[in-house]
């Protein structure tokens, strides 16, 4: 069993100052992989303290000293980079040749645009030609980042890179199901030579080290990504020392599928949900149908459904893994037995094992039809591989189910014709739009509208989340 009890802090490996071991399961067999330290408030503030004391001379380095930084960080984690997947692997589920391709490439991608954008960025310019005024971009301080298990190393480059970028010291707080993969990106941190103190980890608990780094005086920013329930606790707590609080939350995602859509639309929707083991925010978990497809869509996805692998995490191919605990996998299960409740269709999959596995957290690809936007599986996050069909007759209703939800992340829609696609788009409350299966360049913003965050992470809007702006008089 790997041994990670200590943290990062101040650029070196420590022990926490009281222990409290939490052991860390493969989601695949459900055993113990690895062991790390729930850590304390002492060891939340002693990182605090080095962080605000870093801070003094990281926010005067140049534009030019944090990109050569961010570019020896580059090598190093490309030279690690099977390593980092084989871990998210391990710790998250996902299966070797997605941890590859998707999980652990997301964090190179991340890092090589983040590069890109601050080699262009301005951290100051002239208001206009007339003004003698100067408007600059300084770092916001402290950062506090809190990351959740589905995409771990994506999101701990979404937020530690930009906060590095800008000048910005930090605490990371990974999610304790899933943290290993942070400790090795501070060991890349580490290795690349960034000066002790700007980025230090420490893990915990949201209950403990979350509600300490979010309420700490001197903790100047929050970030977090996780479910809603835990945005607004963080939020609460952030109110009194009214720090900046970025959230990117949860989602119930609309995929309206038009009669005159491309012909693998409803296949190519599955796959999307299912991949990652639907443990992702912005899946689009809500299939709205055309009614004069219906009956076609519903053969195609309860077919394409059907022919999805389950199977372990170690194994290589083209399947999908376990979803990341039991207690995930209890949430997930319940709700499906709810749906067959209300009295939705089950069309595939249900809450039996896959055939030939009998340990581990693995869930059957699950479709629900005759699917109503009022049933607790089309309005709750189930955070699984499930998606429930609903027909539609208009356009018009199609835009009004997808919108009536309390999220808006990410939504979908499938039609041959440019203009309703345009149009529909912009009527459909999320901070994305994805239009015939065109994913988000990298560098576009990422984020919510309502209980989905605010705030946006990636490319220039990234960047800035973690900028204060100032404005300076009389500067000719």
């Amino acid at each position: 069993m790997l041994d990670k009890k200590n943290f990062y802090i101040d650029g070196k490996w420590i022990k926490p100052t009281k222990s409290s071991d939490f052991e860390v399961i493969n989601p695949s067999n459900e055993e113990p992989f690895a062991v790390i330290s729930l850590g304390s408030k002492d060891d939340t503030d002693k990182a605090v303290k080095v962080a605000k004391e870093a801070f003094v001379k990281w926010k005067e380095t140049s534009k030019e000293e944090r990109i050569n930084l961010l570019e020896k960080l580059l090598k190093v984690y490309k030279k690690r980079f099977n390593e980092i997947a084989s871990v998210m692997s391990m710790e998250m589920g996902a299966p070797i040749d997605y941890a590859i391709s998707t999980h652990a490439a997301s964090g190179q991608s991340h890092l090589e645009d983040f590069i890109l954008r601050l080699k262009n960025f301005k951290f100051g310019e002239s208001f206009d030609l007339k003004s003698n005024n100067y408007i600059s971009y300084e770092p916001i301080g402290v950062c506090g980042l809190i990351t959740p298990w589905n995409w771990p190393i994506n999101q701990i480059a979404l937020k530690v890179i930009p906060a590095l970028s800008t000048g910005c010291t930090m605490i990371l707080k990974p999610s304790e199901i899933a943290p290993i993969s942070a400790m090795l990106f501070a060991e890349m941190i580490d290795e690349a030579g960034f000066p002790s103190g700007v980025f230090n980890l420490v893990n915990g608990d949201g209950a403990g080290v979350g509600t300490n780094i979010s309420a700490h005086p001197n903790i100047d920013m929050i970030s977090f990504t996780g479910s809603t329930r835990a945005g607004k606790l963080i939020s609460k707590n952030a109110a009194d020392t009214i720090k900046r609080v970025c959230l990117e939350l949860g989602g119930k995602g609309g995929n309206i599928v038009f009669a005159d859509s491309y012909p693998n639309a409803v296949r190519d929707g599955i796959r999307n949900v299912m991949s990652n083991s639907g443990q992702s925010c912005d899946a689009p978990t809500r299939m709205l149908v055309e009614k004069s497809i219906y009956a076609r869509a519903v053969k195609e996805a309860t077919d394409e459904a059907n022919k999805i692998k389950v199977d372990l995490a170690s194994k290589k191919g083209d399947h999908i893994g376990p979803v990341v605990s039991k207690v995930q996998y209890d949430k997930i299960i319940n709700l499906i037995k709810s749906g067959i409740k209300e009295g939705a269709t089950l069309a595939a999959g249900g809450p039996e094992l896959p055939n030939g596995l009998k340990k581990g957290y693995f869930i059957r690809p699950t479709i629900f039809t005759d699917v109503s936007n009022n049933m607790g599986i089309a309005k709750k996050e189930i955070f699984g591989p499930v998606l429930s069909i609903i027909p539609f007759e208009t356009e018009e209703e199609a835009i009004a189910i997808t919108n009536d939800t309390e999220y808006g992340l990410g939504n979908y829609l499938q039609t041959e014709d440019v203009k309703k696609a345009k149009r529909v788009a912009k009527k459909l409350r999320s901070g994305c739009v994805y239009i015939n299966g065109n994913s988000a360049a990298s560098g576009t913003p990422f984020g919510g509208y309502r209980q989905s965050g605010n705030g946006r992470e990636g490319g220039t809007w990234g960047l800035e989340e973690y900028l204060e702006v100032k404005t300076i008089t009389g500067w000719k």
